[in-house]
């Protein structure tokens, strides 16, 4: 049986490196997406010292012709990908009111977390579209959640990082947008709230580990034919819109 072929969006470090050594470890070719060759290049190194199999792709996502040449890369090697887990993402407006959010913080955080984000889906669609199973999982946050923000109970209620907020909202409504293009494939695309995991976008207060931070985004990318699409969820059960 051929081996899956999975592609992971800033996988050089934190949740997206700890997803795709999951991913390896379960016999999963892993792409080590990332701009940072360097660590990229670690990653790849470290993964194959344990006989696993991974290898580096550069993707920035502000640049759409590395999502291109990603995608040709890997039609190159394999013909097909599998997996799309779309874990880059940045968080750059923890201290401003929402007011108060500065142009170009709201510019570069849509740029990578939606348009970019976007815009590499699109361009791995093709390859998807050749694989017997295709997943896309794309990370989201449950600081996405309209309904527990505008719940005064929510523990989510008093955090306000709009910019991040508002592109994961759209993440979310691409999500089930793209799962109902795609219902009548074997594609299936969901949204993954992975926890506040101690990265360096979680803090070190975090209440989880990496290796518990990216199982919901592994058990998505794993589904079997009869799983959901189209859902928000954390480690199966599901968070409100």
């Amino acid at each position: 049986m051929e081996k899956r072929v999975a592609l992971i969006t800033g996988a050089n470090k934190g949740l997206g490196r700890e997803t795709a050594r999951q991913l390896a470890e379960k016999g999963i070719v892993v792409f080590i997406g990332a701009r940072d060759t360097v660590h990229g290049q670690e990653a790849v190194e470290e993964m194959r010292a344990k006989g696993l199999s991974a290898n580096f792709v550069y993707i920035d996502m502000t640049k759409p012709e590395s999502f291109e040449a990603a995608a040709k890369a890997i039609d190159l090697g394999f013909g097909r990908l599998d997996i799309l887990v779309n874990n880059a993402g940045v968080l750059m407006d923890r201290e401003y009111a929402p007011s108060e959010t500065p142009m170009e913080i709201w510019r570069e955080t849509l740029e990578v977390n939606v348009l970019g984000l976007i815009g590499l889906t699109r361009a791995m669609l093709p390859l998807l579209r050749k694989s017997d199973a295709g997943r896309i999982v794309n990370l989201s946050s449950n600081l996405a959640s309209l309904t527990m923000h505008s719940d005064p109970n929510s523990d989510i209620y008093n955090s306000k990082p709009t910019a991040y907020d508002v592109s994961k909202a759209a993440v979310n409504s691409w999500t089930i947008h793209l799962a109902h293009e795609l219902r009548d494939t074997p594609i299936k695309v969901n949204a993954a709230h992975p926890g506040w995991v101690k990265t360096d976008m979680g803090g070190d207060k975090a209440p989880l580990e990496l290796i518990e931070g990216a199982k919901t985004s592994v058990e998505l990318a794993l589904l079997g034919p009869d799983g959901p699409t189209g859902t928000f969820t954390h480690r199966g059960k599901r968070i409100p819109w």
